[in-house]
């Protein structure tokens, strides 16, 4: 069984590194027949295609697409979870939502782990291909699918010095760039997360989208969950000043709580502007940069008020952590991790007297069909079949750059320090105007149902 992100941070970066090498070789999962046997079934079967660059155009029939993962050896996976909803359907608004779309190949990076997957994909006759390029032209060489689902989350993967979690989602990513290119053509694809640990592979994922005129999607699924109360902001709140309290204990952890703020702040009056720096502060140091503003102090105390939380409870923590966003615009924010909280967003509004906060809470729910977010595997949909972003990707790529900028504050020249330098960000410059409507999930929560896989266990 693979490892989670838990156990990978706490174990030797030098063994998993040496274990990593060696997954790009993999034993067939159905053996040779069975294998070019799915594979001629994938290639034979009619595709329903668009021409390049129809960013708004929609899919006429069921689009097909390829899922790029790295591991899909538990139900808690993000691969499981996100593909048994693409594939069987998934709660949304109150109701079952039938799939509108066919899971048409696999590629799975560490795949001798990954007997979950293996078990699906033979259930449903899904082909599982050796490569990321095989995947996306099932068995060709040129573009064979109508979108691409990259789950590059979870799997025995190493951690460097800083925490980054060195998942392989731009090496799945420019492998499938290499074939549009060759083919003259592209389709949209979702990223599961951030798109890199790195920030130079996460601004060429985002400008190779542009230049190639396909819808790029991706992030936390946290945004799109239940919300109390259920409320987005107007766009064009003036918002003075905002903090995210959540989990925030690793690199993963704080991308949903970095992606929460962005998906409020991003209404803000007059629109996005771009981050202008942000900083890391970790441990007991937390609670005296609290002290030192008032407003974040202020938004603090009124969540736990708001959750009925003991006062000063969040405080407690001595395993404190906070990332510190100041926008170009003059905005300030604040990542603060905190217990019993979820992900809750607080904000200063102007003209309000108390602060605006909305909670996600309730979270994931048992391991079955409706597990964890159902909202992320409708707008995943809704993109394929529309072929339109269902948010801006400025506002990925700036979550993604604010916590791989967060990540590296606290390290200088080698050395750690708890209170991490304030890094200048210019080149996070992204302006854009959100026109979104809401994205998150209301009415009545999933039921406990068993899932629809074609087998018992």
């Amino acid at each position: 069984m693979a490892k989670t992100h838990a156990d990978i941070a706490d174990s030797s970066p030098i063994n998993h590194l040496m274990e990593s090498h060696a997954l790009l070789t993999r034993r067939e999962m159905l053996g040779a027949a069975g294998m070019a046997s799915l594979a001629a079934m994938a290639r034979t079967a009619p595709l329903a295609g668009s021409a390049a660059g129809a960013v708004s155009q929609t899919i006429q029939g069921r689009p097909r697409i390829a899922c790029l993962v790295t591991f899909w050896g538990a139900p808690g996976s993000h691969a499981d979870w996100i593909i048994a909803k693409l594939m069987d359907g998934y709660w949304w608004q109150g109701a079952h939502t039938p799939s509108r779309l066919d899971v048409a190949s696999v590629y799975i990076h560490q795949f001798d782990t990954s007997s979950l997957g293996q078990k699906v994909c033979k259930a449903k006759q899904i082909p599982i291909y050796n490569t990321v390029t095989e995947a996306v032209a099932l068995g060709g060489t040129d573009l064979a699918v109508d979108g691409i689902v990259i789950v590059g989350e979870h799997g025995n993967y190493p951690t460097d010095l800083k925490g980054h979690w060195l998942l392989p989602r731009w090496w799945m990513y420019q492998q499938a760039i290499r074939v549009f290119e060759h083919s003259k053509r592209s389709v949209p694809v979702f990223n599961d997360k951030h798109l890199s640990y790195n920030w130079d592979d996460a601004k060429w994922m985002f400008d190779k989208s542009r230049e190639l005129d396909f819808p790029l999607t991706g992030g936390s699924s946290i945004p799109t969950y239940f919300r109390t109360p259920e409320i987005d902001l107007p766009v064009d709140t003036p918002i003075k000043n905002s903090i995210v309290v959540g989990g925030a204990a690793d690199e993963g952890a704080i991308f949903h709580c970095v992606d929460v703020l962005q998906a409020f702040v991003e209404r803000r009056k007059g629109g996005e502007t771009g981050v202008q720096s942000v900083q890391s502060i970790r441990g007991p140091e937390t609670w005296k940069w609290v002290e030192r503003n008032a407003w974040a102090g202020r938004l603090l105390d009124a969540v736990e008020k708001r959750l009925e939380l003991k006062p000063g409870s969040i405080r407690e923590n001595a395993q404190a952590n906070t990332c510190i966003v100041e926008y170009n615009d003059g905005t300030k924010a604040a990542v603060i991790s905190g217990p019993g909280a979820s992900w809750s967003y607080a904000g200063d509004i102007e003209g309000q007297k108390e602060p605006t906060i909305v909670a996600m809470l309730g979270w994931p729910g048992p391991y079955s069909q409706y597990h964890a977010a159902n909202g992320q595997p409708h707008w995943i949909t809704e993109m394929m079949v529309t072929r339109k972003e269902p948010f801006n990707a400025e506002r990925l790529l700036l979550s993604t750059g604010i916590v791989n900028h967060y990540m590296d504050s606290n390290w200088e020249n080698g050395l750690y320090a708890a209170v991490g330098r304030r890094i200048e960000t210019p080149f996070m410059n992204m302006k854009y105007h959100t026109t979104r409507g809401p994205m998150f999930e209301k009415g009545e929560r999933p039921p406990n149902i068993p899932y629809l896989r074609g087998f018992d266990k």
